[in-house]
């Protein structure tokens, strides 16, 4: 619903793609730079208390701009503002979440248990999308925004329940443990080589999360709706392939998994530029989901396999925020490059997934350090 919700929000308020990036933006980057700090507050006290309190700040932080929004109060700074103290806390759901799964999840089970873990992820997408997309056409941008935020409050509260595996509790000080992690990701070819390739697909993808509301709703002449149903298709695309990619063991094939899952996502997005119709914009999307598949399961099952457990609350934070790093910084090029022509902005996203693909090869080292 965010990745829906917020975008649509920002177009239909403040006609300006450029403003949409850099919202986007500032919704995850300031967060991903305090990454260390909060790894390390991940590997001391309950993780799923910590992600009760990054979903009760997004809660705030949305239904801040959905009333502000309404009354008339909310110019252009002031969205910039709540969108980068609403990410400060970030890293405590993206990383902790993470950090649970292969602690309770014996490792011969790591590749069924992360296609469930990202199962749940696109059977989200096939829902939230489509609703956001709905309530914007229907009931208005703040409607949207505001539901987002009820949605994470429900998420803070079910998560309550979970009990964490038992912690190895560490004696050292917070900003200490926080300099470890990040020097033992910078230290670690893989985890560095994993950064790296999941930065130059995010800015890619994260130009796409721009660009095909601009595309469907410019160019194509379609309304808020059709970009959550065209949202919601690849979810389910990507419900089914994630199912089916799941049962494929993939040690010792992860790098040309994610080469090659890759290099077809960038064949399926150079369709994009060329698309006549929203029918052609979904299909192509849903190729891309169906294709990206074995690039997920390979991504999260190598970089479990090749980090220490006792540290994967802080290695973990630092890790995803340096992968998801990618995503805002394509947000924030789409916008310019919108403007000058959103045929840059699609060829854009096709060079840089196709950058990608040849990145697992060339940096992670094929055998564990």
């Amino acid at each position: 619903m965010l990745g829906v919700g917020f975008v649509l929000f920002v177009l239909g308020r403040y006609h300006s793609p450029p403003l949409a990036g850099i919202a986007t933006f500032l919704l995850l980057v300031p967060g991903l730079a305090l990454a260390p700090i909060a790894g390390a507050l991940l590997d001391r006290f309950s993780r799923a208390r910590l992600i009760t309190v990054d979903y009760m700040v997004a809660t705030l932080g949305m239904l801040t701009m959905a009333g502000l929004s309404a009354a008339r109060l909310l110019p252009p700074a002031l969205l910039l503002v709540i969108c980068a103290l609403s990410s400060l806390t970030g890293p405590l759901s993206f990383a902790g979440a993470r950090a649970i799964m292969p602690s309770i999840v014996p490792d011969h089970l790591w590749e069924r248990a992360n296609a469930l873990d990202n199962t749940t992820f696109v059977l989200a997408a096939v829902m939230g999308a489509p609703l956001a997309g709905g309530l914007v056409a229907f009931a208005g941008p703040e409607w949207a925004l505001g539901a987002t935020g009820l949605v994470f409050a429900a998420a803070g509260i079910s998560i309550l329940g979970v009990r964490d595996p038992v912690l190895a509790r560490t004696a050292g000080r917070v900003l200490t443990d926080a300099r470890s992690g990040l020097v033992y990701v910078l230290r670690n070819r893989t985890l560095t080589g994993l950064a790296l390739t999941f930065f130059a697909y995010g800015v890619g993808w994260g130009g796409l999360v721009i660009a095909i509301p601009v595309l469907v709703l410019g160019r194509l002449h379609q309304g808020p709706a059709a970009v959550g149903y065209i949202w919601g298709a690849v979810g389910a695309a990507g419900f089914v392939a994630t199912l089916i990619a799941g049962r494929i063991r993939t040690r010792g094939r992860e790098r040309w998994l994610m080469a090659g899952s890759m290099l077809g996502v960038a064949v399926a997005i150079a369709i994009l530029p060329l698309a006549a119709s929203v029918v052609v914009v979904a299909a192509a999307l849903v190729v891309v989901a169906l294709v990206q598949a074995p690039f997920d399961i390979a991504f999260l099952t190598l970089r479990q396999r090749r980090t220490d457990p006792a540290q994967f609350g802080r290695v973990f934070a630092v890790s995803v925020s340096l992968n998801m790093l990618g995503n805002p910084v394509g947000a924030a090029l789409a916008g310019p490059l919108i403007g000058w022509s959103l045929d840059y902005a699609l060829w854009f996203a096709v060079v840089m997934t196709a950058v990608g693909a040849i990145l697992p090869i060339v940096t992670i080292p094929a055998k564990d350090e």
